[in-house]
């Protein structure tokens, strides 16, 4: 029975640590998109409509244009949102969540591995952005929040649980 305990412990720790030590290696999941396709000051922009927030970063793009997961991860969700319309949420390295949103196809499931290299969808506008240009909402939530983020501006509290995406993108 110890020894069997014991296991679970060690197996547990390893759910726990390892992404923790795993690096991000974050890039731009648009597939050809570079710094200028977003503007740099959009994450946590106020006012954003019925958001109050903006809480990622918009990268404009071609419909139908590639995109890539930003990090390794496992695909938690699939599927549409009100506001997201058609999204992808993958939990990478340090207990980030990595949300894609917008999109035009899904081209993965949940419970897939995936990398730089695998193609989770394509650029669209479903969703509140469907009187916008088409692009891919990304942002980063965290579950280990970082209290010393929260500050005065609308929702302030709510900055603890994400990161700019834009200071991994650049």
């Amino acid at each position: 029975m110890r020894k069997k305990i014991k296991k679970l412990g060690i197996i547990l720790l390893a759910i726990i640590v390892i992404p923790l030590l795993i690096p991000q290696n974050l890039e731009m999941p648009v597939q050809g998109a570079t710094n200028a396709d977003f503007n740099p000051q959009t994450f946590w922009y106020y006012p954003w409509g019925s958001s109050i927030v903006h809480k990622g970063v918009d990268i404009f793009a071609k419909r139908g244009t590639s995109v890539h997961a930003a990090t390794m991860g496992i695909v938690l969700f699939t599927g549409s949102l009100g506001k997201g319309g058609n999204v992808v949420l993958v939990l990478g390295p340090k207990w980030r969540l990595h949300y894609y949103a917008h999109l035009d196809e899904v081209r993965t499931s949940a419970f897939s591995l995936v990398g730089h290299d695998t193609e989770i969808g394509t650029v669209g506008n479903t969703g509140n952005a469907a009187t916008t240009p088409a692009h891919l909402h990304y942002a980063i939530g965290t579950l280990i929040p970082y209290p010393w983020r929260i500050d005065s501006s609308p929702l302030g509290w709510q900055k603890m649980f994400y990161l700019n995406p834009i200071h991994y993108l650049e």
